[in-house]
């Protein structure tokens, strides 16, 4: 069973490339053999920031032979008589089969022609020789390029290309213009670390690595200095990083993001480690740490693990000999020592005045061009602010913090610091706050109001932060589709799907009993007091789109199934719709326990009976909200004993679900729909059951109205005629 390679080999690849093109190779080349029916044994997809490599282990020599059943004509077109006719002999020339072969059979629209074709299997050789150009052309990124003079477009210019099927080198070429690339079995060693045997054997190339065999791939280019195996070369960089950090008596501060990145930067890590002055440590940790990882892509190293104290000390990967480290530990240093001087200046700079006096510089930054500075901006949400600690019985020194930290929340903006460095916004909000004499809640909510930064962040944990970030987001989604610029597709540049997602989070976590409805009704009257031209559809439109941010977290997040959350959110129904909205803790409540019903089954006791109830009551006109049996239902009416079982069950459960209101004990609730439900049965099926759209439209009406009663109970937990049978 033969292997086959293909290696790209390229000028440095950016970082986010390497790995891109690693994944969708891993994907897009399992799923061409499949097509091609080229069974395998494994592929392994191997990446580094001048190559590109894929090795198929275990493909057959060639394709099975396979059977291809083809229909033709009408048999009615096809035969006259007995004998063939014209389309008969040309389907049978267009299929290279004799008239023989064709076979007549029976269809759902009568009889056609058949024919049963043969197709031998295609060598594996050729069929790859196809399939390279594809793989390659087909992959996506950011920023591709052409070189030379020709259409072929990639991140950067194609330099080499082995194509080995075993130890035969399949002749593929890749042409961009007058500039070609052929295929061999020469690959590339390390730039710096590498002296080939020969001279260089490739276009380009400084170390001519010859691949004898397709399975030598991985050892050969480690030999020539070059680790293509990413997993390793991530693992390798980690390992030495711990290493070194240890060997200064310190931890390494390794983050993921800043791992994968590097592992694409290299192809055979080396640890340099490099120290810089100690009075840099009088800067905020978080400062330094910007500049060495965010800015350099260097680690820092801790004095405690889990803390932020740092010693003066980083690490880098580097990509040249380790006989240099010296060196390029000294150029490291330099520029870090450098970047540190310059955050040394603006911070001593920024701290010359309390962090009060920067807010008239705010009015000097443009938040958006139609929505004025951003000082204004802090105006607004400073009033949203109000409007949500009105909502909430809280405390008079807990408002006055809330007031400060939204006022201060920006301030940090037109800072020194912050305008070099401006993913330091909060942090240096908060230590210049602190710095200030402010109090430790309003420093700490002018950090945490920019909570959540992307998936997966921590939430903001103090009250304070909670509700400075909920009115800053909100102000920026009123403010927004108040212009009318809504996200639409995968276009979101103000970031409003994220926003509207953290207020929801926000308000679950911290479980704050926030009228969504109301406050975005109040937010945005204000926001067209000011501006009257506003479109009259904004509140509607920011109601569906809250709306629909919440059904998406409760279906990806919380793992409610799609169902379960059109029941609780409703569809099409402007009551359900409000009562989520003004109540989002409830609308949360209801949804998990509606899943946790439905996984111990038992939502299967009361479904049929609820469900039947619910799409029947549909067809009456008693409203969603009426509860009492003794204002809905006419007993006198009654001809079976079934309705009057009915409705005294009906009776006994009005104060259970008022309680259940109160209390929200779904679960009292749904104890109560499942004593009911033998009762309904009967008054559907029993011996003693009714037709319900009786012929007398006053007891049709009676019946509905007893249904439209259960359907309104059931209502407080879900609407139970959006949830589909499991």
């Amino acid at each position: 069973m033969p292997n086959f390679l293909l290696e790209l080999g390229t000028e440095e690849l950016p970082a986010s490339f390497v790995v891109s093109s690693a994944q969708q190779w891993q994907r897009l080349v399992p799923a061409t053999l499949a097509e091609e029916s080229l069974t395998n044994d494994s592929i392994n997809v191997y990446a580094t920031p001048r190559r590109l490599a894929v090795l198929v282990k275990g493909l057959p020599v060639q394709q099975l032979d396979r059977e291809e059943e083809v229909k033709g004509p009408p048999a009615s077109s096809a035969f006259k008589d007995g004998k063939p006719t014209k389309a008969a002999e040309g389907f049978a020339k267009k299929q290279g089969v004799e008239i023989d072969a064709l076979e007549v059979r029976a269809t759902d629209k009568g009889d056609f022609v058949f024919v049963i074709k043969k197709i031998p299997g295609r060598l594996s050789a050729d069929i790859l020789t196809e399939l390279v150009p594809q793989w390659i052309n087909k992959l996506e990124g950011k920023r591709f390029m052409r070189w030379a003079d020709g259409d072929l477009k990639f991140p950067r210019p194609i330099r080499s290309l082995v194509a080995l099927l075993d130890d035969t080198v399949l002749p593929i070429t890749l042409v961009s213009g007058s500039d070609t690339v052929k295929s061999d079995r020469i690959s590339q060693g390390h730039r710096v670390l590498y002296t080939p045997p020969t001279p260089p054997l490739a276009k380009g190339g400084t170390g001519g690595v010859s691949i004898p065999q397709a399975e030598d791939y991985v050892e050969c280019l480690r030999a020539a200095c070059v680790e293509v195996d990413r997993t390793q070369r991530k693992n390798q960089i980690k390992a030495q990083v711990e290493a070194a950090a240890t060997k200064q008596g310190g931890y390494a501060a390794i983050t993921e993001d800043l791992l994968e990145e590097v592992t694409d930067l290299v192809e055979w890590p080396n640890a340099v480690v490099g120290k810089f002055d100690e009075e840099f440590l009088i800067l905020p940790p978080e400062v330094i740490t910007t500049i060495i990882v965010t800015n350099q892509r260097y680690f820092p190293i801790l004095k405690s693990p889990g803390y932020p104290e740092l010693l003066p000390y980083f690490i880098t990967i580097s990509n040249g000999s380790p006989a240099k480290a010296a060196i390029i530990a000294a150029g490291n240093e330099r520029v870090v020592r450098a970047r540190l001087a310059d955050g040394q200046f603006f911070y001593k700079a920024d701290l010359a005045k309390p962090l009060e006096d920067y807010l008239p510089k705010l009015e000097k930054v443009t938040f958006q061009e139609d929505l004025g500075t951003v000082r204004a901006k802090v105006d607004r949400l400073c009033k949203i602010a109000s409007l949500i600690t009105n909502q909430l019985q809280i405390t008079a020194e807990e408002q006055a913090y809330i007031a400060r930290a939204a006022l201060l929340c920006k301030a940090d903006l037109v800072t020194q610091m912050v305008y070099e460095l401006p993913e330091m916004q909060g942090i240096m909000g908060q230590k210049y706050a602190l710095a200030s004499g402010e109090s430790e809640e309003v420093a700490t909510a002018i950090f945490e109001h920019y909570l959540p930064k992307g998936a997966g962040d921590n939430l903001p944990q103090t009250l304070t932060g909670q509700i400075v970030g909920i009115a800053d987001k909100l102000d920026t989604l009123v403010s927004i589709f108040g212009l009318g610029m809504l996200p639409t597709g995968s276009s979101d540049p103000f970031a409003l799907r994220r926003a509207a997602n953290a207020i929801t989070n926000i308000i679950w976590a911290a479980q704050l009993p926030v009228n969504l409805h109301k406050l975005l009704a109040e937010v945005v009257a204000e926001f067209t007091a000011a501006r009257p031209e506003t479109p009259g559809e904004l509140l509607s439109q920011l109601y569906e789109f809250f709306l629909q941010r919440i059904r998406t977290l409760l279906q990806e997040e919380k793992n409610v199934d799609y169902d379960l959350v059109n029941a609780v959110l409703g569809e099409n129904d402007p009551e359900y719709t409000e009562r989520a909205l003004r109540d989002l803790l409830d609308a949360l409540e209801r949804a998990l326990f509606l899943q946790e019903i439905r996984n111990n089954q038992t939502l299967d006791l009361i479904y049929e009976t609820v469900n039947r109830s619910t799409r029947l009551a549909a067809q009456g006109d008693l409203d969603k909200v009426e509860l009492e049996p003794k204002t809905a239902v006419k007993p006198e009416l009654f001809q079976k004993s079934s309705e009057q079982a009915f409705y005294d069950a009906v009776v006994q459960l009005v104060p259970q679900t008022l309680l259940c209101k109160q209390t929200r004990n779904y679960q009292q609730l749904v104890d109560s729909l499942t004593e009911i439900a033998p009762t309904v049965s009967n008054f559907f099926d029993g011996p003693e059951s009714v037709l319900v759209m009786d012929s007398d439209p006053e007891i049709k009406q009676n019946r509905l109205n007893l249904l439209g009663l259960l359907r309104n109970h059931a209502r407080v937990l879900a609407d139970f005629g959006a949830i589909v049978k499991g």
